[in-house]
């Protein structure tokens, strides 16, 4: 099949829906499948390229909210990739993500010409940049974004089933579940041979207790929890280490909290490598689509803590898979911490029911099995 993929975010950004992005991309190809891929010319890259077999068109844009909601630009370089890709007569089009407008563009675009189009919801709540007004604004333009997407999509899937009961606060009843998901022999690999040692790197113990967070430092991960919760353990043997880039980095950095480590923006081997060293993974986010991290953390066998959001619930059910929290009060996360530092055979009985549960429903294998039935 010929396939066209459109994602307004793409690598070197490092997010859940580019990553989803690139292993459904790569899964398919290595199925034999022609597979395009158009995204947002966020960095200055080239408009047209090939890499690793995947076609990629890349759109001028603007840079609003520093690359997170780029913005297509109508201009001669748009119309020559869509004349190109309208030549390619594609079997479908698949959309990541509705409200951006290059989501619509995309949408309008396959529906004149014809092809089957498919649109993948990955959030469980509005895009929030942490202000009132805008979030309010934002909302109500995603709302009438969604009202002319849905005139030119009629199917709607989700990464989560949490993923499709937020499309239905859209009135947009989804045709179901393709998870978002991990390559695990990708993961093995990597950890039989890691690229550092974290614990050596750092200086930390071998019999410390390392918990990790990785992903972006924004307040809505519950990050200023995770930190005030780990300063209130007592245990003189601990370490917390932190992975990603945001705007929390400084406030972090200059917090008096001992035992922080933070690493900054790091790659996949070099996560990979520290989920090998860690104990417990702790997220303890408002909002999620369904986390790469927490996926990344049970494929790697770390006890997670997280809350009850977006997809993650699918996967971390109950306490025989890992710890849900109710909420991300500072309090609860360190309850949550404190109890499972102090039981270290319960978290290896947990992470191995966890890690039997993403083989046997989070896989990209399983995933690409669903869209290619499509």
């Amino acid at each position: 099949m010929k396939i066209c993929i459109f994602s307004a975010n793409y690598l070197p950004n490092t997010g859940g829906v580019e990553r989803y992005t690139y292993y459904t991309a790569r899964e398919l190809i290595n199925r034999g499948h022609s597979v395009t891929l158009v995204t947002s010319n966020v960095f200055n890259l080239p408009t047209h390229e090939i890499k690793d077999g995947l076609e990629i068109y890349r759109y001028d844009c603007y840079n609003l909210l520093n690359g997170r909601y780029p913005v297509l630009k109508y201009n001669k370089s748009q119309k020559s990739i869509d004349s190109q890709l309208i030549k390619n007569n594609y079997d479908l089009v698949v959309v990541n993500t509705r409200f951006y407008i290059h989501s619509l563009h995309a949408v309008k675009l396959a529906y004149k010409n014809g092809i089957k189009c498919i649109c993948i919801e990955h959030g469980t709540t509005h895009l929030t940049v942490n202000n009132k007004l805008f979030d309010t604004l934002g909302a109500g333009f995603e709302h009438l974004i969604t009202v002319i997407d849905k005139r030119y999509c009629k199917d709607y899937y989700g990464v989560s089933k949490a993923a499709c009961e937020w499309s239905a606060h859209f009135g947009i009843k989804s045709k179901g579940v393709l998870y978002n998901a991990v390559d695990v022999d990708e993961i093995e690999t990597m950890l039989q041979n890691p690229v550092i040692s974290y614990r050596k790197e750092l200086g930390i113990d071998e019999n410390a207790c390392i918990i990790t967070y990785t992903g972006r430092l924004i307040p809505e991960k519950g990050l200023i929890q995770l930190v005030n919760a780990f300063s209130k353990l007592t245990y003189p043997n601990k370490a917390l280490i932190i992975a990603g880039d945001g705007p929390l980095y400084e406030q972090i950095k200059n917090s008096d909290a001992n035992g922080i480590y933070l690493l900054g923006k790091i790659d996949f081997e070099h996560i990979v490598s520290l989920l090998k060293e860690t104990d417990i993974f702790c997220l303890p986010s408002r909002s999620e689509g369904f986390s790469t991290s927490v996926l990344e953390a049970v494929a790697t066998k770390c006890y997670v803590i997280t809350t009850k959001t977006g997809g993650t619930k699918e996967l971390i059910s109950g306490d025989e898979y890992g710890m849900l929290l109710d909420n991300n009060d500072t309090e609860r996360v360190y309850e949550a911490l404190k109890n499972a530092v102090d039981n270290p055979q319960m978290r290896k009985n947990v992470y191995e029911n966890a890690y039997q549960k993403l083989l046997d429903n989070f896989t990209w294998k399983k995933t690409v099995d669903k869209i290619e039935q499509l």
